[in-house]
């Protein structure tokens, strides 16, 4: 934890150097502010939060020193969105976002970093569910307080964009079971309790609460998410969790 600490406080100040007076807030969510990181399985997710747009001078700046600190991240890497506070509060659905970074597109950076500039920005739902975890159970780690910056963001819109990450997990489950079989989990834990929680929680929750048939596979999940254990999946067992917890959610 102590190199995720410090991975922490360098991007806190780069950020307040290359974004100056645009900053507005430094938000942690996702596994590391909710107490199941593993270094070698989860990423490290940031909302940063400024006063209004961002000159593209400054976003190649603020590329540069996310790319070259990214060489520092557990192996997923880090992701972040940067947004303006005044589609915080009011929370706006969907999202507009000025720059957004994951390894997903690290290549598209260093291969055109102009392009990048000029066209990642625009809407995106996942936002609404990053939002909520920061304010349900994240940290700030620099500038004004969650409360004072993020509105409410409305129980349609949470649920739509959960929704948005796994109505395809019939599809896609055999190609990242873990991620689905527990995100299945804790969009239903949420569908049905109100619960808001990480992909780990999730499947804890899952195992009290959906049939018995299914509780191997999900504590295989639970298992390889903990580890560097690489599982065998029975694929017809997936498929058939998935389609049961999708119909179960729908309901």
């Amino acid at each position: 934890m102590n190199a995720l600490h410090n991975l922490t406080n360098r991007f806190v100040e780069g950020s307040r150097e290359i974004l100056g007076d645009y900053l507005v807030g430094i938000y942690l969510h996702g596994s590391a502010a909710m107490g199941c990181f593993h270094e070698k399985k989860s990423d490290v997710d940031w909302l940063v939060v400024v006063n209004s747009a961002i000159p593209k001078v400054i976003k190649r700046r603020y590329m540069d020193m996310v790319v070259e600190l990214n060489e520092q991240a557990p192996k997923k890497g880090m992701e972040l969105s940067v947004v303006r506070k005044d589609v915080c509060k009011p929370f706006v659905y969907p999202t507009p976002f000025e720059l957004h970074f994951s390894i997903a597109h690290l290549e598209w950076y260093q291969t055109n970093p102009s392009e990048y500039i000029d066209q990642m920005n625009g809407l995106d739902k996942d936002l609404a569910a990053h939002v909520t975890i920061a304010c349900h159970r994240g940290k700030c780690l620099y500038g004004k307080k969650m409360e004072d910056v993020f509105g409410k963001v409305c129980e349609e819109f949470y649920f739509d964009s959960i929704w948005n990450d796994i109505e395809h997990a019939e599809e896609e489950i055999l190609a990242n079971p873990v991620y689905m079989i527990l995100n299945l989990c804790r969009v239903l834990a949420y569908r049905e309790d109100k619960l808001i929680l990480s992909k780990q929680e999730g499947g804890e929750w899952g195992i009290g609460n959906v049939p018995e048939k299914y509780h191997r596979l999900i504590r295989q999940a639970l298992d390889e998410y903990a580890s560097d254990q690489s599982m065998k999946w029975d694929g017809d067992c997936a498929r058939e969790y998935a389609a049961y917890a999708l119909d179960r959610i729908k309901k």
